[in-house]
């Protein structure tokens, strides 16, 4: 395992660094990390990279396979357009977190900002997850294609809601599943409320335990029969807007 210091280190020369490193040892370790942007931009599978600090934003952006593994906050945009591989955050992370998503699992053990999701997509087995352990802003999974969002809900005061408003707004596919019986008017219109499935049960469990697993957090008493979903009731909801 190779240990870069990044102290000071412009991040143009960071990412060439590590990916010069990465052609002969795929483990990496970065400390004092303050800022630096694109940290794991397009890494492909089987790199590992451990961050200690906080890294700027687009961290994990067209990443296709890699595993990041942040000990501090992530900012915006985390993940950006990422095709593949996990990153796993043990703070907060920022806005856009997982803007157009198209696979791979995003882990944030705390909050998570504004815009989350936005853009999600999938395609056929390729469905790109986020694990939210707190809460989200507002616009939660707006314009969502695809993909799952998942907020646990861990440690806030009883009555604190889990997102801010117009979650779903433009959802056209996907779903947003939230460990509390939401407010409906928290959601746009696009999102309807809807019943788990047998695959919801399984998907929000195995990835539960995932979240557990990583952070190192009973998740026992969290029971994926309480989630509410929100999906859309069409996958084209825009459509009386263009002629024919």
């Amino acid at each position: 395992m190779k240990t870069i210091d990044a102290s000071d280190i412009y991040y143009r020369q960071l990412n060439e660094q590590i990916d010069e490193i990465i052609t002969t040892d795929k483990n990496v370790t970065l400390n004092n990390v303050f800022g630096q942007r694109y940290i794991g931009r397009g890494l492909p599978e089987n790199v590992k990279i451990k961050i200690n600090g906080f890294p700027g934003n687009d961290m994990g952006a067209y990443m296709d396979g890699a595993e990041l593994e942040i000990f501090g906050n992530g900012q915006d945009a985390v993940g950006n357009t990422m095709n593949n591989g996990r990153i796993v955050i043990h703070g907060n992370a920022g806005d856009t977190t997982g803007y157009a998503m198209r696979g791979g699992e995003i882990y944030v053990k705390g909050n998570v900002g504004y815009r989350v999701g936005i853009h999600m997509k999938e395609y056929k087995e390729t469905r790109p997850v986020i694990v939210i352990g707190a809460r989200a802003g507002d616009f939660l999974g707006e314009y969502m294609a695809g993909g799952a969002i998942i907020v646990l809900g861990i440690g806030l005061k009883k009555g604190e809601d889990l997102t801010g408003k117009y979650c779903g707004t433009g959802i056209h596919g996907g779903a947003i599943f939230i460990n509390a019986k939401q407010d409906k008017y928290k959601f746009g219109k696009e999102a309807v409320l809807m019943k788990l499935t047998d695959a919801d049960i399984s998907l929000l469990e195995k990835h539960i335990e995932a979240y557990g697993k990583y952070f190192k957090i009973g998740t026992s008493k969290i029971k994926a029969g309480n989630f509410s979903k929100y999906a859309p009731l069409s996958h084209n909801p825009y459509s009386k807007m263009y002629s024919k």
